[in-house]
C-alpha cells in the first residue's frame, strides 16, 4: 500500500509508475486482497512465496482476483534460492491474468509448454528482453498462429540479474519484427496498447480522454532506411526524437541513448511555463 500511494501522483523524470504489488504468501487471507484493493492496489504477484508447491497459489489467485486485481505469475525456471519453477500446468491450475517473462526469466519453460498455456488458458503472454530471445520468438509466432497475438505482450523484467536495460523494450520490439515475418507495428502494439488492455491502463493509445503518454520515433540518422517501421524491421533500434508525458515534453531531440532522427523535429507551439523550443 505504501508503495502504490508513493508512486500514485510521482512522476520521476516524468515517467508513470504503476507501483505497489502484493506478493502471495502462505498465510495471506481473502480479506487481506480486499483490504489492500479498497486502497487501491491493484496488483497482485505470484512466484516469490514460501509455498510448498506452485499449486498452493491457486487460491490466493482466485482471491486477488475475487478483489479486482490484475494477478501475475512468474513464470519459467527458479530464479531465486528457493523458489519453484512454475511450468504450463501450474499456470493452468492458477489461471491467472498475466505470465511474467513466459519466455523466461531467464530459464524459460520447455517448449511444448507453450502450447498448453495458449490452449488451456487465458493468459498474457509476457516476453521479456531478460529472457530467451529463441522462444520468445517461438512464443510470438505460435501465438500468430493459434489466433491470440492480441494476448502478446512486451516487457523487460529488468532491472534483475542481468541488470538495467535502457531501451530494453524497443530491442525487443526490433528483434522480434526483424527475426519473424510479423509486421513491425504488431510489435509496437505488443509493448504498448496491448499492454493497456491486460492491464486496464488508460494509456498505450491514441485518443481523447487517455493519458498523454507519447513516444515520437523516426529512423536513425544514418542507417539504411528512412521511417521507423522500415528501421525496426530491418532490425535497427529507433531513434527516439521527444517523449511526452502527461502532456508535458519530457525532452525533445536530446535523446542521450539513442542515434539521432533522420527529421528534424521541433516545439511549434507550448502552452506550458517552461520551454521546450530548443
Amino acid at each position: 500500500m505504501a508503495a502504490f500511494k508513493s508512486f500514485e501522483r510521482f512522476r520521476p523524470g516524468g515517467m508513470r509508475v504503476h507501483g505497489g504489488s502484493i506478493i502471495l504468501e502462505p498465510g495471506l487471507t481473502e480479506g487481506d486482497f480486499r483490504e489492500v484493493a479498497a486502497q487501491g492496489v491493484w496488483l497482485a504477484k505470484a512466484g516469490f512465496g514460501a509455498v510448498k508447491t506452485p499449486f498452493d497459489y491457486a487460491p490466493m489467485i482466485g482471491w486477488a482476483k475475487a478483489a479486482g486485481m490484475i494477478t501475475t505469475v512468474h513464470t519459467g525456471g527458479s530464479s531465486i534460492p528457493g523458489s519453484s519453477a512454475i511450468r504450463a500446468e501450474h499456470l493452468v491450475a492458477m489461471q491467472p491474468h498475466v505470465s511474467f517473462h513466459v519466455n523466461g526469466g531467464p530459464t524459460a519453460v520447455p517448449d511444448e509448454d507453450y502450447r498448453v498455456i495458449i490452449e488451456q488458458t487465458e493468459v498474457a503472454l509476457q516476453v521479456c528482453t531478460a529472457g530467451n530471445l529463441r522462444t520468445a520468438l517461438l512464443c510470438a509466432n505460435l501465438a500468430h498462429e493459434l489466433g491470440v497475438f492480441d494476448r502478446f505482450i512486451i516487457a523487460t523484467d529488468t532491472p534483475t540479474g542481468s541488470g538495467v536495460m535502457p531501451l530494453g523494450m524497443l530491442y525487443t520490439i526490433a528483434h522480434c519484427a526483424s527475426l519473424t515475418a510479423l509486421p513491425p507495428e504488431w510489435f509496437i502494439c505488443a509493448a504498448t496498447g496491448s499492454n493497456a488492455r491486460v492491464y486496464r491502463l488508460n494509456s498505450g493509445l491514441l485518443g481523447a480522454g487517455r493519458d498523454a503518454d507519447i513516444v515520437l520515433m523516426d529512423a536513425p540518422s544514418g542507417g539504411s532506411k528512412s521511417d521507423a517501421l522500415d528501421a525496426i524491421k530491418n532490425g535497427d533500434i529507433a531513434a527516439v526524437s521527444a517523449v511526452i508525458t502527461d502532456g508535458v515534453p519530457r525532452f525533445v531531440v536530446k535523446s542521450r541513448n539513442t542515434p539521432a532522427g533522420m527529421q528534424r523535429v521541433r516545439v511549434a507551439e507550448c502552452r506550458l511555463p517552461q520551454d521546450f523550443s530548443s
